[in-house]
C-alpha cells in the first residue's frame, strides 16, 4: 500500500530530503517554533496552510512550483490534523518516519 501523501501528487524522493533535513536539531526546532500555538482549525486555513508550506520549503532550501505546493496544502488539510490529539501527532510521525 502506497502512503498516503503519494496519492497527492507528492514525490518519495521530496519526503526522504525532507526527512534527512528535518534531522538537523536546528531546522527541526525553528519549524517547531513556527508551529507552536497552532489549532486545528489554523490548519483547516489554506492561505495559513499555504504561508506555512512556503516557509518550510525556505527553511527546507526546497524550491517549491505552485502545483506541488497546492499539493501539499491539500494534503495537509485533508488529514484534519489536531494538534492537541496525541493519536493525530503518532499517526502522522508514523507516516514520516
Amino acid at each position: 500500500m502506497s502512503p498516503s501523501w503519494q496519492k497527492f501528487g507528492i514525490k518519495a524522493e521530496f519526503v526522504e530530503r525532507v526527512k534527512v533535513k528535518m534531522k538537523t536539531p536546528a531546522t527541526k526546532e525553528r519549524i517547531k517554533s513556527i508551529l507552536e500555538g497552532v489549532t486545528k482549525y489554523d490548519l483547516q486555513d489554506r492561505v495559513k496552510v499555504r504561508k506555512w508550506v512556503k516557509q518550510f520549503a525556505k527553511i527546507l532550501n526546497e524550491p517549491l512550483s505552485e502545483s506541488q505546493e497546492d499539493q501539499l496544502v491539500n494534503f495537509i488539510i485533508a488529514q484534519k490534523i489536531d494538534p492537541n490529539n496525541m493519536l493525530h501527532l503518532i499517526k502522522l510521525y508514523t507516516m514520516f518516519r
